[in-house]
């Protein structure tokens, strides 16, 4: 993978942990994900691609890591989509960074 196929995001929320176990469990019915309380970090298979989601004090931060470049804007509408959609009362945002490459 380059640095072209990466892009991350910081959405920040009181409940990082509901919201990534809930992304996580949704997303990777499909193709295959997991989530450890444990850790408070997760992984959902994307089949062009391959997000993690950690959650942190305050914030849940999204990496999404695909070998092709031209699938990452559908995939990152993929995921924000879900989230936006699962905390809509709290008001989440996404907003992609991609790495320069």
């Amino acid at each position: 993978m380059t640095d072209d196929s990466v892009t991350t995001a910081i959405v920040r929320t009181d409940r990082p942990g509901r919201y990534g176990k809930q992304l996580v469990s949704h997303l990777g019915r499909r193709h295959g994900g997991e989530w450890s309380p444990e850790s408070g970090t997760g992984w959902i298979d994307l089949d062009t691609g391959r997000a993690t989601v950690p959650a942190a004090e305050g914030a849940l931060h999204l990496r999404i890591d695909s070998d092709d470049i031209d699938e990452l804007a559908r995939l990152e509408d993929v995921i924000a989509r879900h989230l936006v959609r699962f905390g809509e009362r709290d008001e989440l945002t996404v907003a992609w960074e991609r790495s320069a490459g």
